[in-house]
């Protein structure tokens, strides 16, 4: 678990891709002090575990989903990326939960100063954009951010100088991607709701012998068309 407070940015070293996967080294100093193989630290969001390490560097191991569902094939050697430790339990939370487990990548559309601060705006899919609430938490790259705006496909976030000069957000220009993970509590709500709910239906319609029909207690549901589903029995189990 991670808090999306960057540590230090580092610096890969070599991407070494074998089929789908994929081989990194990064180069990094703060990150490594009390790090060992087995491990797990953030890479630009990405929860991925030490599998060598050595006075300069760590060596991990991305798998094809890895590259699939994240912003990472757009790395190369010298690209700089955002790091942090997995959390010690007696360390302050100063970010949010994040689990390094990344839900899609969005696009940057607009970056633009506002004093000493810059604004950043997002374009991400349906599926990212449903859990994503004004004044609440997304981890973008790994850094725990404050959502500032949202709109129907895009949202935004604010950048204190203190967190342009320790990550590798404000370095990146319209078009670039970035690695978007939601807050999981909000995820994890919606399942729950959704489970009771389709468990509930389930269960009323199994109820309902006029509409559901099974040979035995193992067989599926099997529904028929001219059943006696109602609002009535809707209602009863708080589908209404």
């Amino acid at each position: 678990m991670f808090t999306g407070i960057i540590e230090e940015t580092g610096t890969i070293k070599s991407m070494k891709r074998n089929g789908a996967n994929t081989d990194l080294v990064i180069n990094a100093k703060k990150v490594l002090e009390g790090t060992k193989i087995g491990d797990s630290i953030a890479v630009n969001g990405v929860c991925l575990t030490v599998t060598g390490i050595s006075s300069s560097a760590f060596q991990a191991f991305a798998m094809g989903e890895t590259m699939r569902r994240t912003a990472f094939s757009k790395f190369r050697a010298g690209s700089r990326v955002n790091l942090e430790r997995a959390l010690l339990p007696t360390e302050r939370m100063g970010g949010h939960i994040v689990s390094g487990h990344i839900d899609g990548t969005g696009e940057i559309m607009e970056k633009k100063p506002e004093g000493e601060a810059v604004w950043i705006r997002i374009k991400a899919p349906q599926n990212i954009m449903k859990y994503v609430v004004e004044k609440g938490s997304i981890a973008i790259d790994g850094i725990s951010l404050t959502v500032a705006g949202v709109t129907g496909g895009d949202f935004s976030v604010s950048i204190i100088p203190h967190t342009g000069i320790a990550t590798t957000l404000t370095t990146k220009e319209k078009g670039d991607p970035v690695n978007l993970e939601n807050d999981i509590i909000g995820k994890y709500v919606e399942r729950l709701v959704n489970f009771k709910a389709d468990r509930g239906l389930a269960d009323a319609i199994q109820k309902d012998s006029a509409y559901a029909h099974r040979s035995k207690a193992s067989d599926p549901i099997v529904l028929r068309s001219e059943g006696s589903l109602t609002v009535e029995t809707l209602t009863k189990n708080g589908f209404i």
